[in-house]
């Protein structure tokens, strides 16, 4: 059986000090023994994921984590990769008790209200120690749903469902749609699909497999060719499809074969919008006209591949680039849910679509960057600049594309 790819999941992470019960929060809430459950405090070290289906939220994605109070050199790694939880966390469960609450709940609460991810509390271990109503008062006055739970006897556990459910934001439980909006029901588009050594054997990469589904979704559907049957299969149609959407590599050919009348885009493009920010893409792909010989640039994949032959990330975008600068770049990568914490020394990034992250995960890497003032951009919307197919590539998203044109008209580009 199929299941819902993390990327699409409701993240749900559950953070607090040691020995606060958080193990004990996730199998109570999955009825299984996800996570172990020992009176030792940081017995968790790598966050643990439990993907279920949450009704009727749908599918989420339970992490559990860390304590946030770990101690030592090896607490501090295991603190680190706690941190790294929080920047593609939808909603947050802050697990405390009812004596301990201090310092660390605070500084928990500050930082999830500054990234803006709702928060449920719970006060676990509520049969040994129940808080003070002056702190309660305190927390729902700032907006904060309160559950008490007994999560090693399963006490409390229903509210806690019904307490996550309220708390989620309504534009997270209706998400954007892929190509939707650009597809009208009852059109159809043409997905360019190339077979290469990159294509995984006997199926299709998760974005093209993604905007299928989207498809038939909102009541379309789709024509799907390789790169080379393209212009036979148009010209084999009684009526022009409603959009060609290719791989980002196939840009020229599909670009060159596909009649000018008939919009055009790419599905890291489709994915800069559905995952990221279209506009901040935009703005970050104006930046490589700027870039100089010696320039340092992220190239940032958040799927872990080995590389094969002509990489996207690794051969294709760097030898594109360095022909479009006309000199070496300083090229640096990184893969999965790593990701420097200091941007300043680079003078672009460079996004993969990001169909493997949930769009928190690629909305907070976008974040890091502006406070950086370091511009980035993603796989798409870099490859159409390079290869000069940009205004063609853009023009199926109308406010990007004014956003291109202005700037044009201002002098940049």
């Amino acid at each position: 059986m199929q299941k819902t790819p993390r990327g699409m999941r409701l993240h749900i992470g559950i953070f607090g000090r040691r020995n606060v019960g958080k193990s004990s929060l996730l199998n109570a809430m999955t009825r299984q023994e996800v996570s172990i459950v020992s009176d030792i405090a940081g017995t968790t070290t790598d966050p643990v994921e439990k993907p279920m289906e949450l009704l009727p939220l749908g599918p989420v994605l339970f992490i559990d984590t860390a304590g946030i109070d770990d101690l030592g050199a090896l607490g501090e790694l295991r603190v680190q990769k706690t941190r790294r939880v929080f920047k593609r966390t939808d909603l947050a469960i802050l697990v405390t008790d009812g004596e301990g609450f201090g310092d660390y709940d605070q500084a928990l609460l500050a930082e999830f209200k500054g990234l803006g991810v709702p928060l449920v509390v719970v006060f676990n271990k509520a049969d040994l120690a129940t808080p003070s109503a002056e702190l309660e008062a305190s927390l729902l006055a700032q907006g904060y749903p309160l559950v008490r739970t007994v999560a090693s006897k399963g006490e409390g556990i229903l509210e806690l469902r019904q307490a996550i459910v309220h708390a989620v934001p309504e534009d997270l439980l209706s998400p954007p749609s892929i190509l939707g909006d650009l597809v009208p029901p009852g059109e159809f588009a043409v997905l360019v699909v190339p077979i290469d050594m990159e294509a995984p054997k006997g199926r299709l990469i998760l974005s093209q497999v993604q905007s299928i589904r989207d498809l038939l979704d909102n009541d379309s559907y789709c024509l799907v060719v390789k790169e080379r049957e393209l212009k036979s299969a148009l010209e084999s149609l009684k009526r022009p499809p409603a959009l060609v959407v290719t791989d980002s590599q196939a840009f020229l050919k599909v670009g060159a074969d596909t009649p000018p009348e008939v919009a055009l885009t790419s599905f890291s493009i489709l994915f800069a919008r559905f995952k990221g920010d279209l506009g901040e893409f935009v703005r970050g792909a104006l930046a490589i006209d700027g870039l100089r010989s010696g320039d340092k640039v992220l190239i940032a994949e958040a799927c872990a591949h080995h590389p094969i032959g002509e990489d996207i990330g690794r051969v294709k975008i760097p030898r594109w680039l360095t022909q479009f600068v006309g000199g070496q770049l300083d090229i640096k990568h990184v893969q999965g849910n790593d990701f420097p914490e200091d941007l300043s020394s680079y003078k672009l990034v460079i996004h993969c679509g990001g169909c493997v992250f949930n769009r928190r995960n690629l909305l907070s890497r976008i974040l890091a960057c502006r406070k950086a003032g370091v511009p980035i951009t993603n796989y798409g919307v870099a490859i159409a600049w390079t290869l000069g197919i940009f205004n063609r590539a853009l023009k199926p998203f109308p406010a990007a594309y004014q956003l291109y044109l202005d700037s044009k008209s201002q002098g940049r580009s």
